[in-house]
């Protein structure tokens, strides 16, 4: 009987070893049912009772109203710009921003997303990962990892200096 309980315990160890490795799916932050997505539901802002009615604006059908979140302007506002403000690059900045293009411009974001999704097909992870939908996102990009502790002897050994960083050891 012991012999059983022994196998047995070995077999599940063995079982929930087998789960490491990459995963296409990462760390599925989107929902894929059809019930409501969490991290779509933004709260209303408050509503205001203007000293006179006649304060109020004239209704927009289908349009926005005040109570309306705008988490890009509120972000503004709280960083002390003005959202109103036009998006574009100010005539002073030009010359900078020229610079800064000439050899043109790439969307970054889709290149990087692009290039991502290679990389987890590529690694897709071990079977049990799969077959349980387990959160593999740090086994799949631990090769591109940064070891901390390394890169700060490095820097130290070639003499610069790392004030962010803690002292060395004595």
């Amino acid at each position: 009987m012991q012999a059983a309980r022994g196998a047995l315990a070995l077999a599940g160890i063995l079982t929930l070893a087998a789960c490491g490795g990459g995963d296409p799916q990462l760390m599925r932050v989107r929902s894929d049912g059809n019930g409501p997505d969490a991290f779509s539901v933004v709260p209303s802002k408050p509503l205001e009772m203007p000293q006179t009615l006649a304060d109020l604006p004239t209704p927009t059908p289908g349009g926005a109203n005040r109570t309306d979140p705008n988490p890009s302007a509120d972000a503004i506002v709280a960083l002390g710009g003005n959202p109103n403000a036009a998006r574009s690059v100010p005539a002073a900045d030009g010359a900078i921003v020229a610079a800064a293009s000439r050899y043109g411009r790439e969307d970054t974001r889709a290149a990087l997303a692009t290039e991502d999704l290679e990389y987890r097909r590529a690694n897709p992870g071990r079977f049990l990962n799969r077959l349980f939908n387990n959160t593999t996102y740090y086994q799949a990009y631990e090769p591109q990892s940064l070891d901390q502790r390394q890169e700060l002897e490095r820097w130290r050994a070639s003499g610069r200096r790392t004030p962010a960083a803690p002292p060395p050891a004595e």
